[in-house]
C-alpha cells in the first residue's frame, strides 16, 4: 500500500518487459530450413510498401505507450480509505413493543405537551435504538398477535424509521404479552452474542394469548439473556380508583426480576427518556472496532488511456499510408 493507494493483482507488473523478451527471442530465433523462397522483385516491392517497413520511433513510443497502460489496467490499482471506527459491543439486543390499543391514549406529558403513549414510545424508542450504533438491533411488536417487525441489524437508523412507521391495530387490540416476550426470545435464541438483550415496553397486563410471560422470562434467563421491562403509563394498577388503561407494573417488575434484568417506570415522556438511559448504563461497555477498509476500483482510467493509445497508433499508421 503506498499514499493511499494499493494493486488488486501486482504480479500482472510481471507482464510489462513481455513484449521485449518476445522481440528479442524472435530475433535470435533460427530460420526454419523449409523457409519460403520469393522471387528478387517481389521482394522489393514488399519492401517499398510503407505498411511493412520497420516500426518509427513513434509507433515504438505508442506501443509501449498502450502496453504499459493495459498491464497497469490488469494489475487493478484501487484507492483506499478507512472508514471511522465505530462502537462495537457485540450485543444483540430486540424490542419487544406493545401496540394494543390502549397505547393511542393521549395521557403522557413531554416537554409540558399532552401525547400518546405510542407518540412517547417512537420517540424515545428511535433515539435508544440510533444510540446503540456497534450493536445489533431488531423489534417483535405484540397486541393480539405477534410480529417480528424488524430482523436483528446493525443499521441502525433504518430500524429506527421502522419503528416510526410501526401503526396500533397492525397485530389487534389486545395484550398477549406472553407471546410478544417469547417471539423476541426465539429471534435471539439463536445468535452467537455474548450480550443478549430483551427490552419489553408495554402499557398493560398480560389479556390475551395462553403464553405465560414469567415463564418465558425464565425461560430468557437460562438461556442466558437479560430481560428489561418498561411500564408506560400514568396510572398503576396498584392505585386508587378504576382505570381500564393502568398498568400492571407489579407484574412488569417480576418478568424483569425472573428474566435477570431490571424494570423502570415511565408515568411521563421524561420519565421514559430516563428509562431508556438506565438500560443503556447498564449494559457493558463500549469499544472501537477497528476501521473498515474500502476500496475504490480504479483499472478503467489506465484501460481507457490504453484505448486512447491504440487509437492513436491507428491515426498514425493511417496519416502514413
Amino acid at each position: 500500500m503506498i499514499a493511499g493507494f494499493d494493486l488488486a493483482t501486482p504480479l500482472a507488473l510481471l507482464l510489462l518487459p513481455l513484449p521485449l523478451l518476445f522481440a528479442l527471442w524472435r530475433q535470435n530465433a533460427p530460420l526454419a530450413a523449409s523457409g519460403l523462397r520469393i522471387p528478387a522483385s517481389f521482394a522489393q516491392n514488399l519492401a517499398a510498401n510503407p505498411g511493412l517497413r520497420a516500426p518509427s520511433s513513434r509507433d515504438l513510443f505508442l506501443r509501449w505507450f498502450a502496453w504499459l497502460f493495459l498491464v497497469l489496467a490488469l494489475a487493478g490499482p484501487r484507492k483506499l480509505a478507512a472508514t471511522p471506527a465505530l462502537p462495537a459491543s457485540g450485543r444483540d439486543i430486540m424490542f419487544a413493543l406493545d401496540l394494543s390499543g390502549s397505547m393511542v391514549a393521549e395521557d403522557m406529558v413531554m416537554g409540558g405537551k399532552s401525547i400518546s403513549r405510542i407518540a412517547a414510545l417512537k420517540k424515545i424508542g428511535a433515539e435508544l435504538i440510533r444510540r446503540r450504533a456497534g450493536d445489533r438491533v431488531g423489534i417483535v411488536i405484540f397486541a393480539e398477535n405477534t410480529l417480528a417487525a424488524v430482523p436483528l441489524s446493525f443499521d441502525v437508523e433504518s430500524v429506527s424509521r421502522s419503528l416510526d412507521e410501526l401503526s396500533i391495530g397492525l397485530v389487534g387490540r389486545s395484550t398477549s404479552m406472553g407471546a410478544g416476550l417469547g417471539l423476541a426470545v426465539k429471534r435471539l435464541a439463536d445468535s452467537k452474542s455474548p450480550s443478549r438483550i430483551i427490552v419489553l415496553m408495554s402499557d398493560g397486563g398480560n389479556n390475551a394469548g395462553t403464553q405465560d410471560p414469567a415463564g418465558v422470562a425464565v425461560l430468557a434467563r437460562s438461556l442466558g439473556m437479560k430481560v428489561y421491562t418498561i411500564g408506560l403509563g400514568p396510572t398503576d394498577t396498584t392505585d386508587p380508583g378504576d382505570d381500564p388503561e393502568s398498568v400492571d407494573f407489579e407484574a412488569l417488575e417480576n418478568y424483569a426480576k425472573l428474566g435477570g434484568g431490571q424494570a423502570f417506570r415511565a408515568r411521563t415522556g421524561e420519565d421514559l427518556e430516563a428509562a431508556g438511559q438506565a438500560i443503556e448504563k447498564q449494559m457493558a461497555g463500549e469499544a472501537l472496532a477497528p476501521p473498515t477498509i474500502i476500496r475504490q476500483d480504479l483499472w478503467f482510467y489506465p484501460a481507457t488511456i490504453f484505448l486512447l493509445g491504440c487509437a492513436a497508433l491507428v491515426a498514425v499508421r493511417r496519416g502514413r499510408r
